[in-house]
């Protein structure tokens, strides 16, 4: 039974790390990036909602009347 060639090993796992590289390198440097980004705006807008506009009286059932 023949052994297992592992001598082409390192050059094809450093071979395809470099492939990679290039790739991703190549796809960065196709994207536009903005150069001077703007802050967004981190205000709220209240919204009103249903239960904040009017009072509401909450039961608990340890007080009603039995």
């Amino acid at each position: 039974m023949p052994q297992l060639d592992t001598s082409t090993w390192l050059v094809m796992i450093l071979s395809m790390f470099m492939v990679l590289f290039i790739i991703f390198q190549l796809k960065v440097s196709k994207h536009n990036f903005h150069f001077n980004p703007e802050p967004k705006s981190t205000k709220m807008q209240k919204q009103n909602t249903p239960w904040e506009v009017k009072w509401t009286k909450i039961y608990l059932p340890l007080l009603l009347p039995q």
